[in-house]
Parts: structure tokens; sequence; C-alpha cells
């Protein structure tokens, strides 16, 4: 029997290692954690997560600024552990280091939140596509956010002139892929307000105590959406995590 194959970035905190933790307790699956840092001690302790049947963990370096690392990293998967294919792909690796309002914020800002959250995903696809087309149901989802959506900005009327603009690219980027593949399932998938670190910290910003959502109610509406998510149920849209739409 195939092993269903799992790549996710930003793998060894938060949403990231939930997500890791969720399909690796699964039988016959394959998880390839991608880390920034395999060496740190949060990467190094993904292989203590507890394994489903006949499953088991690969982590692998890919620093979302790197353009060469996705594309290293595929190499490493197929000469040293024979990944043949790819079947779901979660660009999850992301930064939200700046809450500046247009007036204040840097350019450079944009730049390094665009170099994060936007480019980032464009190395990744590009290194994983043909593995994701070797699959029989190729799944790309990108983490996205209501803060990057355009017909949706008075709804989250919060200054975020550097990752709004950024996550904005990334929902472009995650719905072409949509309609370049007639054979993919590419949606983004808005995780909520997560009590994560940075979740946690953008919370305190505004006042409160942390974020909304935990990450196990995060984790587990982002799973569901990507088990029963069909093209024509979820491709090209932007999936909130309870399973609601969110415009553009």
């Amino acid at each position: 029997m195939t092993s269903t194959v799992y790549l996710i970035t930003g793998a060894s905190r938060g949403i990231g290692r939930g997500l890791v933790e969720t399909f690796l307790a699964r039988s016959n699956t394959t998880v390839i954690a991608a880390v920034r840092d395999p060496a740190t001690a949060p990467s190094q302790s993904l292989q203590s997560l507890p394994k489903g049947e006949s499953s088991h963990l690969i982590v692998v370096k890919i620093d979302a600024k790197s353009p060469t690392d996705p594309a290293a990293a595929v190499k490493t998967l197929q000469t040293e552990h024979s990944i043949d294919h790819i079947d779901v792909v979660i660009a999850n690796a992301g930064i939200s280091e700046d809450l500046s309002p247009v007036h204040e914020v840097s350019v450079s800002a944009i730049q390094d939140h665009v170099e994060v959250n936007a480019y980032g995903p464009v190395y990744l696809y590009q290194a994983v596509y043909p593995l994701l087309k070797k699959s029989t149901k190729p799944t790309f989802v990108g983490v996205g956010s209501p803060l990057g959506s355009i017909g949706g900005m008075e709804q989250r009327p919060f200054p975020n002139a550097a990752y709004g603009p950024s996550k904005a690219m990334l929902h472009w980027i995650v719905r072409k892929i949509h309609f370049e593949n007639e054979d993919f399932v590419s949606f983004v998938s808005d995780p909520g307000f997560v009590q994560t670190e940075m979740g946690n910290a953008g919370a305190k910003v505004f006042g409160l105590e942390k974020a909304f959502q935990t990450v196990e109610e995060s984790v587990g509406g982002i799973v569901k959406t990507i088990d029963e998510g069909t093209r024509e149920s979820v491709g090209g849209k932007l999936r909130v995590w309870d399973g609601s739409e969110f415009p553009w």
C-alpha cells in the first residue's frame, strides 16, 4: 500500500508542529517536516512524536527565505529517502513582525515579509511540483490570513501594512495554482487567530491576554478541510479553519 506523503513547512512549532503531530499519528503516512534549522531542540524533538503504524517522519531543512533550500530538500528526499511523490504540501512558514500603518511602514519591512510569506511558497511550489504531479490527489495549501484580504478588509481594520500585502500575494499565487492545474486541489487556509508564539504576541499588541483559537482547534479545522475538501468545494478559495469562507 502506497504511503500518503505530507510536507509541512514551519514544522518545528505552533501550527506546523500541530499538523505534523496529527498526520504522523495516522497509519501508513510519511510526514516531511521542513524546518529552518534541523539542529535546534524543537526540530530534533519532532522525532519523539507518536507515530501511527507504518508511519515515519523525515526532517529536512527549508528556510523560507532561501531560493535554493526547497530544491535541495527535494533532491535529498528523492535520493536518500526514495520519495517518489508528495500528496499534500502545506506552505505554513511565515512571519508577522511589523504592525505599522501604511504611513509609517518601511519598504524594507514589506520586502522582508514578502520574501518569507510570498516568495518562500513560490520557491517551495516550484521545487515540489514534479512530485505533486505524481500524486493521485495533489493538494497545495497556503496558510493565509484575512489580513491579506482586499474584499474583506473592512472586517479586519488592523494596521498591518507589511504582513497584509505579503499574504495578499500568497493568496493570489495559491489561487492561480488552482486555475493552472486542473487536477490540483489548491486553496488558502486561514488558521484563525491562534495561540501560538506569533499569535499571542500580536494579541498583546492589541491589548488582549492571548489569541482566540487554540492550536488544537486550528489544526483540527485545517486537517478536516484537507481531508474532506475537493477541487469543487475548496479549490481556489480562502477557507477559514471553522469551515467558513472569507472573501479575497
